[in-house]
């Protein structure tokens, strides 16, 4: 979902679970009319942070059906299948016609490709590692976008730009605690490394996505484009699931927790992106879509909360580092 400036965001949001929720709605912007009342200053911000929060809750919730025995990709074919009824009712609503242009095809399915391998990694890391540090690591992505849009022929990073990158890269050192985890590997437990691994390669692809969106795909309606890359992530999810190329991935629950776990993530998701999806004209995202980075904060405080996840002090420090550098990110670009 970000540039020649970050702007672009949300088209393949709908499948990709969040990894921005700054990218959502600016993309979404594109895609419907603007002639509705905005939202007063203080409403489009609670709308935005309760948003964040439905989100935040959506991982928890993953996570809580992951501990129970669910397989990832149930749980990505649930989701995903809620969101996608829900905007092929918005894109009936808006009397899109579902066409793909010739010529942007394999741009359209290599976007879906790179929304569902960024889902199943994102989710596969919840499952290992604690939720906040896996929503901070794919939240990095726009240092891969730009970067990625360097090497194919765009602008080269600003000083300014290369300053907040080593930034985000010293919080995410503290957040990761490399320096426990170098002395003691086997302390922070058997899955930690490949949760890290997985929840940077899901900023990576991500990253590829919003490339491809912003360079290859702009000119569809945001909405066709986005039930698009919904049914690719769901027909790869199926066929991984029907080939048992990842095993137990289909895996139901195990008691009654993990259904309310798995039911939950799917209501979760849906509702807040169907209500990005419907209010964005209205929540004037040039000025106010830095709050939505607040959702590693709320996942933090539900992962506690929830899932008794705790961060060492370090790592909330790094955390904010994170952060903040990537509100300065946002607000940059705005300006």
């Amino acid at each position: 979902m970000h540039h020649t400036g970050f702007r672009c965001l949300a088209g393949c949001h709908p499948a990709a679970e969040n990894a921005s929720l700054t990218a959502i709605p600016l993309m979404l912007s594109h895609t419907m009319p603007n002639a509705s009342k905005p939202l007063t200053r203080p409403l489009a911000i609670a709308v935005l942070m309760i948003t964040a929060c439905l989100f935040a809750a959506n991982h928890v919730a993953a996570r809580v059906a992951f501990d129970d025995g669910v397989g990832v990709l149930l749980a990505i074919l649930s989701r995903g299948s809620l969101a996608f009824l829900l905007m092929f009712g918005l894109v009936l609503a808006q009397r899109h016609r579902l066409v793909i242009p010739r010529q942007s095809g394999g741009w359209q399915l290599l976007l879906g490709v790179m929304i569902a391998g960024q889902s199943f990694c994102l989710y596969s890391a919840v499952a290992r590692i604690p939720i906040a540090v896996a929503l901070l690591l794919v939240n990095t992505w726009p240092i891969l976008y730009a970067l990625l849009t360097w090497l194919l022929g765009g602008r080269r990073p600003t000083l300014r730009l290369a300053v907040i990158m080593a930034f985000i890269l010293f919080g995410l050192v503290m957040v990761l605690d490399l320096g426990a985890w170098l002395a003691d590997p086997a302390a922070m437990g058997p899955d930690w490394l490949l949760g890290v691994i997985l929840a940077s390669t899901a900023a990576l692809f991500f990253a590829v996505a919003i490339w491809v969106t912003e360079n290859r795909l702009s000119q569809m309606p945001g909405a066709v484009r986005s039930l698009f890359t919904m049914m690719t992530v769901l027909l790869l999810m199926a066929a991984g699931g029907a080939l048992g190329l990842v095993p137990g991935g289909l895996d139901l629950p195990q008691s009654t927790i993990g259904w309310v776990g798995l039911i939950s993530l799917a209501i979760l998701y849906g509702t807040a992106f169907t209500v990005l999806f419907v209010l964005v004209p209205r929540l004037n995202m040039a000025r106010n879509a830095p709050v939505m980075n607040m959702e590693p904060v709320a996942a933090l405080l539900l992962g506690f909360v929830v899932l008794g996840q705790v961060l060492a002090p370090v790592q909330l420090f790094g955390g904010a580092v994170v952060l903040g550098s990537i509100v300065w990110l946002s607000v940059m670009h705005r300006n």
